[in-house]
Order: C-alpha cells, then structure tokens, then sequence
C-alpha cells in the first residue's frame, strides 16, 4: 500500500459511494424480473451490484433458467426497458440523495488541491451527478462505452488515473462492492472499502459507512 503523502488523486465509484442509486436499480430489475417470470431473491438482487447491464439480465434470466427464452434482439429490448424505468427514477433525484459526509467529504478532496474522477460502470453516472449537483467536482469521468471488460478488471480504475494523468499508486479508489475493491487493488491503487468489512477484506481501507470518510481517517489507516 501507498503512503498517505504520496496520494494525489481519487478514483469514485458512483452507487453506493456517492449516491445510493442501487436501490432504483433493483426496483427497475424487480420490475423486469416479474415480467419475464424469473424469481427474485435478496441473494439476486445483492448479486446484480456492480454488474453491467446486460450481464445483470443474463444473472435474472439464469435465475429463471429462461436464458435461452429470448432472442439476443429480445434481451436488449428488456435491458432498454429497465434504462427507461430506472431513469424514471432517477429523474426525481436531489441533493437530498447524497450519502452522509460525501459532499463534505469531496470539498475537503477539493480544497486539499486533489484531483477527482469518477470511475462507474453506470452509462447514467453524468445525469445523476447532475441531479445530485455534483457536476462540477468530477470533470473527468470515465466513459464506459470505452471499457472493454468490466469490474473486477482493473481498467476502469487505469482509466480513472489515466484521466487525472496520475500513476495507479498515486491515486485512492473507493467502493462498495468486492468486485470493484479487486478492480482497485488490481490496478495497483489503494482501496477504500464502504460496507463490510467481512465482505470488504481485500480494501486497504475500511469505512462502515460512507459518514467515517474524512482525510485524516484515511491518513490514520494508511500511515
């Protein structure tokens, strides 16, 4: 693990770390589980975190042994269909939606002269922050539609360093899903972990909720 002094930049993920938007993902794949009748369960809805879009409708379709029901055709239409149902949500978003201590977690990111982008899976990540009125702390943000493998590879971490023009070992990600901690870890950054820390084990560093993030909380567990 890097020292604390040699840490330029952060690396966010989106739900769950800034945002707790998981919670209208699961609401808008619920919706599309019951249609094509394929059963939910919390062990489902936990397993779909993190996970691309489509790869989350094959986990539900497996889920209902239906994966060979549907065209590929029919596939993208239902992935379109949950988009078009989580924006609905999405769209009534506020302020009011960031997690506890973020935004005074990002100022003092900010005003401590470190460079910020956002590393998330989600193609939705600008309009969220937007509803959130956080554009403006993450000008870098890294465009999924230029990754080739998702978490728990690391190249959506590279490229969050790569956009800050910062070395891996320069820069703090920070997550709450396992497969975006080994993300972090591969690619050679340090690791802040929000959640738990059993499930969390491999993060440099923990945090049970998002309200213990401060610079020198993280400084006391690096150093």
């Amino acid at each position: 693990m890097a020292k604390f002094s040699d840490i330029k930049g952060f690396v966010f993920d989106l739900d769950g770390v800034i945002t707790d938007t998981s919670v209208f993902h699961s609401q808008a794949w619920h919706q599309v589980a019951d249609k094509v009748g394929a059963p939910w369960s919390k062990e489902l809805e936990d397993g779909l975190k993190g996970i691309s879009r489509m790869d989350s409708l094959e986990m539900i379709l497996k889920a209902g042994n239906l994966q060979d029901h549907y065209t590929d055709d029919q596939k993208v239409d239902l992935a379109t269909e949950k988009n078009t149902n989580y924006l609905k949500l999405v769209d009534k978003m506020t302020p009011a939606n960031i997690l506890p201590g973020i935004k005074e977690f990002l100022d003092e990111i900010k005003d401590g002269g470190y460079l910020l982008s956002l590393a998330s899976a989600s193609k939705n990540a600008p309009t969220v922050l937007e509803k959130l009125q956080l554009t403006n702390y993450f000008p870098k943000i890294v465009d999924p539609k230029t990754l080739s493998k998702g978490k728990p590879d690391p190249e959506i971490y590279l490229k969050g360093a790569e956009l800050i023009n910062l070395k891996p070992e320069q820069c703090i990600g920070v997550e709450d899903a396992a497969a975006g901690v080994e993300s972090i870890n591969a690619a050679g950054e340090t690791s802040i972990g929000i959640g738990d820390k059993t499930i969390l084990k491999d993060a440099d560093v923990n945090f049970t909720d998002t309200s213990e993030m401060t610079l020198a909380n993280i400084k006391e567990q690096m150093d």
